[in-house]
């Protein structure tokens, strides 16, 4: 079983950075990939980042490459999402989750989910 509690969202400007952190409990979280979703209003969740479990591999989708960065620190069983040049379509709930599967981009391969937390991008 993991649990995870996202927090570091807030209201924000374009151009802004904000660093979004995923807390993990559980004996199993060093053996899960980790990722970010995003949910905007009125929008389908889309895949936004992922972790390998060793930390090796990221995988990032078109609209944050190279303005997100996703990284994980096994000694505090935390997932980090720095969050770099926001733009208002940045805008939306994040939420980390965990999964056992290399399907990092498909929610549904995802065994546990947080909240999510609430990031707002302003023009």
């Amino acid at each position: 079983q993991v649990q995870l509690v996202e927090s570091g969202g807030g209201l924000v400007q374009a151009g802004d950075s904000l660093r979004l952190s995923c807390a993990a409990s559980g004996r199993t979280f060093s053996s899960y990939a980790m990722g970010w979703f995003r949910q905007a209003p009125g929008k389908e969740r889309e895949f936004v980042t992922a972790i390998d479990w060793s930390g090796g591999d990221t995988y990032y989708a078109d609209s944050v490459e190279g303005r997100f960065t996703i990284s994980r620190n096994k000694a505090k069983s935390t997932v980090y999402l720095q969050m770099n040049s926001l733009k208002p379509e940045d805008t939306a709930v994040y939420s980390c989750a965990a999964t056992p599967y290399a399907k990092y981009e498909v929610p549904e391969y995802y065994n546990y989910w947080g909240k999510g937390t609430l990031v707002t991008v302003s023009s």
